[in-house]
């Protein structure tokens, strides 16, 4: 079997073939997307965070279930993986598990690092992602303006605890800082910088990348609200963090979905791109990965900008032209 395969072996290949232990070759997906998982696992709190592994974790599930309803049995053979399989994947994710495009995508895009795996390691002959497109989700970018970031701000809040989550959201809008990060800010991560201003320096927990925020006015305003010991901030759960966001978007009168995510979106576009801030440093302070990740998330913001602008100008030469 081994000379017919034309594959170079030695004496423990024809040994694990008379014992039936399976050929480099015979994988089946799940027990693949196992093994990998279990070689991911040791480089949590390394290379990787507990959540990126539970990202992967639930794919493998989902791969499993979609083999189960497809085929009727446990697992599938990787060599057999074809392009139809992930179509039929991604429509089963679609239908049956009720996702969305974005959410498939991102799906899509950690099973093929799996796959990819395997080829790496002639398991898997072909790749079947060469053909495979994914669909392109076009998401509008929403934020506050500067007037509904004002309107906010102006607003006092009888109950503390509405007050509390209004001042965690506007030091978010002025920092760009994610819940986890806003949860985590310690009076250790408030110093003194070269240009004698204070800055936020700190580690992003999702890319590991390093943080350097300088407080702006409003944001020292806060800080100096609270500025607790250790912790600056009280805790509070993100689902409750949330809760609260959308009953004051409904008492302000904001019609717009208040998130931890939107803050940064306000910091980026209404505090930082709207006032000519160049999309690297808008990157830098974000903490992204990589500048990519800024154009295309922030792109049509500089687009929008530059329209407003272009629209300004028209407006100021069309009066120049009036007065003469």
């Amino acid at each position: 079997m081994l000379q017919v395969k034309e594959e170079a072996f030695n004496v423990d290949d024809i040994y694990s073939l008379y014992k039936g232990v399976k050929t480099q070759k015979e994988y089946n997906i799940v027990e693949f997307f196992e093994r990998y998982l279990n070689k991911l696992n040791t480089l949590i709190n390394i290379d990787i965070k507990q959540v990126t592994w539970s990202k992967f974790n639930y794919i493998k599930k989902d791969v499993k279930s979609f083999i189960k309803w497809q085929f009727k049995t446990n697992d599938y053979p990787l060599k057999k993986l074809e392009l139809q399989f992930l179509y039929d994947f991604e429509y089963y994710l679609k239908v049956e598990k009720n996702q969305k495009q974005i959410t498939i995508n991102k799906s899509l895009q950690r099973f093929r690092r799996v796959v990819r795996t395997a080829l790496a390691e002639n398991y898997l002959d072909k790749d079947p992602f060469m053909l495979y497109k994914t669909k392109t989700v076009r998401t509008e970018v929403v934020f506050l303006s500067p007037e509904e970031l004002a309107q906010l701000e102006q607003h006092e809040f009888m109950q503390s605890r509405l007050q509390l989550v209004k001042d965690l959201f506007v030091f978010s809008c002025y920092t760009g800082l994610p819940y986890r990060e806003l949860m985590n800010l310690r009076q250790s991560n408030i110093v003194k910088g070269f240009d004698d201003n204070l800055w936020i320096m700190m580690k992003r927990e999702k890319t590991s990348k390093e943080l350097s925020i300088p407080l702006l006015p409003k944001a020292l305003e806060i800080f100096n609200m609270y500025s607790n010991e250790g912790l600056v901030f009280p805790r509070i759960s993100n689902q409750r963090y949330n809760s609260y966001l959308k009953e004051i978007a409904d008492l302000v009168g904001i019609d717009k979905r208040l998130t931890t995510h939107m803050a940064r979106r306000t910091f980026a576009s209404t505090v930082l791109l709207y006032n000519d801030v160049p999309m690297e440093i808008v990157s830098e302070l974000l903490g992204h990965s990589n500048m990519k990740i800024t154009q295309d998330s922030y792109g049509k913001v500089v687009q929008k900008k530059i329209s407003l602008e272009m629209e300004r100008l028209k407006r100021s030469r069309n009066g120049l032209v009036n007065d003469q």
